[in-house]
């Protein structure tokens, strides 16, 4: 399955991290290639974005269902594919290292099945990386300019 993480220290203290990060209507419009999202509740959302993946040029619906909001420092999420078959999960967490320094860290693992799994899965590993490097550091940034 794969996965990818990612850390990067946000220069605002833990309680600014987390007032951003508790809020689905932040950090859903930083994901790369964002079109839309819905809250459809505290702990369920639906996103589309566009996304190359190798040759192929897709949009993208995933069902976010929040798993655990751990105030102050994570939240973290499943993820299902709504038009394409895809599972995975993902985290953000803060760990505050000085007085007005914190370090954010985001994870997502995400896994295709079906027919073309091996396939699909081989190249959506390198843009996985791609994907969590910089939804991290918009969301950084967007904390920042708070």
């Amino acid at each position: 399955m794969p996965s990818k993480k990612h850390s990067v220290v946000v220069k605002a203290p833990l309680e600014k991290v987390w007032d951003f990060v508790r809020s689905m209507d932040n950090w859903a419009p930083l994901v790369p290639g964002y079109i839309q999202h819905q809250i459809i509740s505290d702990l369920v959302s639906t996103w589309e974005f566009k996304t190359d993946i190798g040759f192929i040029k897709k949009k993208i619906s995933l069902r976010i269902d929040i798993l655990k909001w751990e105030e102050p420092s994570q939240v973290s999420f499943k993820l299902t594919g709504i038009n394409e078959k895809f599972i995975g999960s993902g985290y953000f967490s803060a760990q505050q290292v000085g007085e007005m320094q914190t370090k954010m860290t985001g994870y997502l693992e995400i896994n295709a099945f079906g027919t073309f799994a091996p396939m699909v899965n081989s190249v959506l590993e390198p843009k996985l990386d791609e994907i969590t490097q910089e939804l991290t550091i918009e969301v950084c940034k967007a904390i920042e300019q708070r």
